[in-house]
C-alpha cells in the first residue's frame, strides 16, 4: 500500500500559497485494508476514509467509466491493481493531476507543473468531456488564478455545450461552482469564459440576455471584479451580478426566476432583490431630502436588519465603480439611518393608544432625527 498527496493540495503547494486542506490516494488497497488500519469510510460513489487522527480524506485509486449524460452518469472502478497514473489521468486539469510521495517526490504524468510555471488551464484527456461541472470547475480556476484556457481545452468546452451536456446540469453544482466561483479574486474571469465557450446561455440565460450589451457586460465585470478587490461577502457580488439584469423588461421577475433555478440561499435572493429594486434612489442618495431618505430606509426594513443596508450600500458602490466621482450616497444614507434608529420607537407608542397615530408619529420623529442629523435646512 502506497500514499500519495494529490490535487490541489499539491497545486498549492508548488504555487507558494497556503493550502486548506489535503487530499490523499491511496494504491494498492481495499476497502477492508482501511478499516482494519482505522480508516472511517465516508464515500458513497466511491471509497473514501477519514484518517483516524487527523480527519484528512484518503481516496482509493480509481478509475471511470462514462455510462450515462449528466455527471452523475460514472461507473466507478476502484481495486488494488489501479495505479497512481490511472487514477491522475481521470482528473480534470494538469494542475489538478499532480501528486507527491511520502518523500516528497512529485510524480507529474500529464505535465502540471509546466501548465503552472506557464499559467495555463489545459484539461489532462479527451475523458474531460465526459463531466459537465468540469466547464464550471474551469471558469472558477479561471477566476482564481488568472490563469488562460489552453486553446484544445476551449474547443472541447463548447463542444460539450453543443451536445447539451451542459443541460444536464443540476441547480445545486450549478449554484456551488458559481458561489465558489463569486468569491474569488477576479469573479468577472469565470463569467467571461462562460460567455466564451457558450455555457452562460445554458446555466444562466437571464444574464447571457441581459450582456448582449457590450457596456452593460462591461460595467458589470468591472463591479464584480471591485466587488471582489474589497472582500465584499457573496451576497453582496450576487446582488452586484443581479444589477446587470436592470435593462430587462422585467428585471424582478427574471432575478426571481434566476434566483429559484438555482436555488440561491434566501439572504442572496433578498439583497439582489432590494438592489434591483432601489438602486436608482440609493443612487440619489446625496440630493434627497429627509423624508425621501427615510421611506427608503423603512423600504429596505433598515430599521430591523441594518447590518443588511450596509451590505446593500457596498452591493451598489460596486455597481457603480466605473463612475469617476465617490458614490457620496453611502456615508450620508449611514449618517441618516443611525439618527433614525436613535429614535425611541417605544416611548412613542406608550404615548399613543391608536396604531395609525403611533406610526404617523414614529415617521414624524425620524424625519426630524434624519433633518437634523444630515443638517438640512
Amino acid at each position: 500500500m502506497k500514499i500519495y498527496a494529490v490535487g490541489g493540495a499539491v497545486r498549492d503547494e508548488l504555487l507558494g500559497l497556503p493550502v486548506k486542506d489535503r487530499d490523499y490516494v491511496v494504491v494498492g488497497a481495499t476497502p477492508e485494508d482501511m478499516t482494519r488500519l482505522g480508516y472511517k469510510p465516508v464515500g458513497k460513489d466511491f471509497p473514501v476514509f477519514l484518517h483516524p487522527k487527523t480527519r484528512e480524506e484518503y481516496a482509493l485509486a480509481r478509475t471511470e467509466r462514462k455510462t450515462a449524460r449528466g455527471y452523475k452518469g460514472f461507473q466507478v472502478y476502484a481495486a488494488p491493481d489501479v495505479t497512481l497514473d490511472q487514477d491522475l489521468s481521470r482528473r480534470d486539469l494538469t494542475i489538478n493531476a499532480i501528486a507527491r510521495d511520502a518523500h516528497g517526490r512529485i510524480i507529474d504524468p500529464c505535465g502540471g507543473a509546466d501548465d503552472l510555471k506557464r499559467g495555463v488551464l489545459r484539461h489532462v484527456s479527451p475523458a474531460f468531456a465526459e463531466d459537465p461541472v468540469r466547464i464550471l470547475r474551469v471558469a472558477r480556476f479561471a477566476a482564481r488564478f488568472g490563469f488562460k484556457v489552453a486553446p484544445a481545452t476551449l474547443r472541447l468546452m463548447r463542444a460539450m455545450v453543443e451536445a447539451g451536456e451542459a443541460d444536464a446540469l443540476v441547480a445545486e453544482r450549478v449554484w456551488q461552482e458559481l458561489a465558489i466561483g463569486l468569491m474569488e479574486a477576479s469573479p468577472s474571469k469565470m463569467f467571461a469564459l462562460l460567455r466564451n465557450c457558450g455555457a452562460l446561455a445554458r446555466v444562466l440565460p437571464e444574464l447571457a440576455a441581459a450582456w448582449a450589451s457590450r457596456a452593460r457586460y462591461a460595467r458589470s465585470q468591472r463591479a464584480l471584479d471591485y466587488a471582489a478587490a474589497r472582500g465584499h461577502a457573496l451576497e453582496v457580488r450576487y446582488a452586484v451580478l443581479a444589477c446587470a439584469l436592470a435593462g430587462a423588461e422585467a428585471p424582478e421577475r427574471e432575478l426571481r426566476r434566476m434566483s429559484t433555478r438555482l436555488r440561491a440561499p434566501a439572504d442572496c435572493g433578498d439583497l439582489a432583490l432590494l438592489a434591483l429594486r432601489h438602486r436608482g434612489q440609493i443612487d440619489l442618495g446625496a440630493k434627497l431630502g429627509p423624508e425621501a431618505v427615510v421611506a427608503l430606509l423603512q423600504a429596505c426594513d433598515a430599521w430591523r436588519r441594518p447590518a443588511r443596508f450596509g451590505r446593500l450600500l457596498q452591493a451598489i458602490e460596486s455597481c457603480n465603480a466605473s463612475r469617476a466621482r465617490p458614490f457620496a450616497a453611502a456615508p450620508r444614507l449611514v449618517v441618516a439611518l443611525r439618527a433614525a434608529r436613535a429614535v425611541d420607537a417605544g416611548a412613542i407608542a406608550a404615548r399613543e393608544s391608536e396604531a395609525h397615530r403611533i406610526a404617523a408619529r414614529l415617521r414624524a420623529a425620524r424625519v426630524a432625527a434624519v433633518k437634523s442629523a444630515l443638517a438640512v435646512k
